[in-house]
């Protein structure tokens, strides 16, 4: 190594760093951006020598990760600077693209570091002069670090000190313990919702279970996808949010079959009222969806940690209800009301006169109780002599 700064007691330091030591990267001393530094990286077993800073974290207006834009390849972090960092390193990588690529021992070469409370965070190397203000680091990230390297671009340390209160060991195991606690939950919460409707609706309930597996199928058909895609993990925020979402969905069908029962209790046939129903049922579910939907982004939106999670499953799953009501449940209702069964309107449809008329159960009773009244009425009148 070579140095500008020949002080003994430089040279003394960066000569008995030793880089294999844990103590030597865990970080926390803040540096001189002003003064030479001899440092390691942040995951040990690389001594650096690094000249003073000639841009300051807070030059770095923004900091994203994200895939290329051919979609091909790991992932990549974008920067952009402004004016003064945008000067700053147009100056050093004309410097140092014009060196030879870092090889082990060579010093200097066309690389920079990235530091973080005294310790490299990311060492990458210039190609060639970037002038225009924006830059992007690539490499073998995976989601998970681009993105740490783009949150330390873009707030770098907290300039606070933390002090310890309170020190609790928790078992790892806790979390999966609990996450599968919600998980059993929201499975629980779900059967039961289908057994009331398959009791409540007969035939209409089974179309609204189906649906309900369905967009529990779809929603974690996405989940795989955006796991893959942008790292998603499911956490019991997210599994509160899925659960809210099995009323809304749940919700929708109820709306639906309810203005299917209005229709025919009006006047018109089964066929007429699975589409009349539906025209009427439609802006009411996406009245409410929509509301639901714009609650989702609202939050996403100003909420940081786990809300964030609970927000995102509730729009993604608002969306799902969607498209299961207009693409599915719809036009399987529909299928059914051409049907010779359903359109003799047996007890066992959920379409029968006295679920018609009374509303369900409730009118169910109603309707045998008046019945019977009938029926005393008639024992006890006596023919006249």
């Amino acid at each position: 190594m070579q140095s500008t700064d020949n002080s003994p007691a430089y040279q003394g330091k960066v000569l008995a760093l030793d880089c294999t030591n844990p103590e030597a990267y865990t970080g926390g001393i803040p540096d001189d951006p002003a003064l030479w530094l001899g440092t390691c990286e942040r995951n040990g077993g690389v001594k650096y020598n690094l000249e003073p800073a000639f841009i300051k974290g807070s030059n770095v207006t923004g900091a994203t990760a994200g895939l290329p834009q051919n979609g091909v390849g790991s992932w990549v972090v974008s920067l952009e600077f402004d004016s003064e960092g945008a000067k700053a390193l147009a100056a050093a990588s004309t410097k140092l693209s014009s060196l030879q690529d870092c090889g082990s021992g060579v010093s200097p070469c066309n690389a920079f570091a990235i530091v973080l409370d005294g310790v490299v965070v990311s060492a990458p190397r210039f190609n060639e002069p970037i002038l225009g203000g924006q830059a992007q680091i690539e490499g073998n990230f995976t989601a998970q670090e681009a993105n740490d390297l783009a949150n330390v671009l873009k707030y770098g340390a907290l300039p606070v000190t933390l002090d310890p209160v309170d020190i609790t060991s928790v078992s790892p195991t806790v979390g999966n313990d609990q996450l599968r606690a919600g998980i059993i939950a929201g499975l629980l919460g779900l059967v039961l919702v289908m057994i009331y409707l398959m009791i409540y609706y007969r035939a209409l309930g089974i179309v609204a279970v189906i649906s309900l597996i369905m967009a529990g199928a779809i929603t974690y058909l996405m989940f795989v996808v955006f796991s893959k895609t942008i790292g998603l993990t499911l956490t019991l925020a997210g599994v509160a949010g899925a659960i809210v979402a099995i009323g809304i969905t749940a919700d929708s069908f109820i709306v639906y079959f309810e203005r299917i029962r209005d229709e025919i209790r009006e006047g018109r046939s089964l066929r007429q009222a699975c589409e009349s129903g539906w025209v009427r049922a439609r802006r009411t579910l996406l009245a409410a969806d929509f509301v639901s939907l714009l609650a989702a982004v609202v939050l996403y939106l100003l909420s940081v940690g786990s809300v964030r999670g609970f927000a995102f499953v509730l729009g993604l799953t608002t969306l799902v209800d969607i498209l299961v009501a207009f693409w599915f449940t719809h036009p399987l209702v529909v299928l059914l009301g051409r049907t010779g069964w359903m359109q003799k309107g047996s007890r066992w449809t959920g379409l029968d006169a006295d679920r018609v008329s009374g509303h369900g159960l409730a009118g169910e009773v109603v309707s045998k109780s008046r019945r019977r009244q009938n029926t005393d009425q008639e024992t006890v009148e006596v023919p006249s002599p």
